[in-house]
């Protein structure tokens, strides 16, 4: 797995097509659990809409299983996997595209119902901002309590995060680090990489 983009916060478009509306929304979505909560949440938010499609990755963008999709009653083929193809080919992954969609008395045709419920998830990729999301390692750090705040700095310079602290004989510190970050510690501090377990 390598670093890869996710979306930064949840966003949001509308498009009207021959009347009928389509509003896409999009959000961080880290796992199915999540990217389910996400789809209910705006099931409940617009109960008189006539459809609910989506499509999500839960995870890296090009190597998850964790992905699905969904045309919520809509013709086969004509909503949810428009929306999915544009999630693939935005190479974002742990991402949800939900598009509500109030019908407005013209039908579309499966061509047109494929290319507007395609076109809302192009455009609220487009409108969206993204962050790197890290590949992390996790280690278990022995030190001595003199070494600990060299210890702590060297995480802090690599953007380190700390899960915990353990102060016995010695100070145990449970922590995560980018998977390309150049952690230089003292050279007697233990390291076991809890990853490779």
């Amino acid at each position: 797995m390598a670093d890869y983009l996710i979306p930064s916060k949840e966003y949001n478009i509308e498009l009207e097509v021959k009347r009928s509306l389509f509003m896409a929304y999009a959000t961080h979505t880290p796992n199915i659990i999540k990217a389910k909560s996400f789809i209910q949440s705006l099931k409940n938010k617009y109960p008189d809409a006539r459809h609910h499609c989506y499509g999500f990755i839960a995870g890296a963008p090009d190597n998850s299983s964790a992905y699905g999709f969904s045309d919520d009653n809509e013709p086969s083929g004509t909503a949810g996997m428009p929306i999915f193809t544009n999630i693939r080919h935005s190479h974002i992954g742990e991402i949800t595209i939900v598009v509500v969609r109030y019908f407005g008395g013209t039908k579309l045709g499966t061509g047109g119902l494929a290319r507007a419920y395609g076109e809302a998830a192009k455009q609220v990729i487009k409108a969206m901002e993204t962050q790197i999301k890290l590949e992390m390692k996790e280690l278990i750090l022995e030190l001595g309590f003199h070494q600990e705040a060299d210890v702590r700095s060297a995480l802090d310079k690599v953007k380190g995060i700390i899960n915990r602290v353990e102060y016995g004989e010695n100070v145990t510190i449970y922590c995560c680090i980018p998977c390309k970050s150049d952690l230089k510690l003292p050279y007697s501090v233990s390291v076991e990489d809890k990853s490779s377990i």
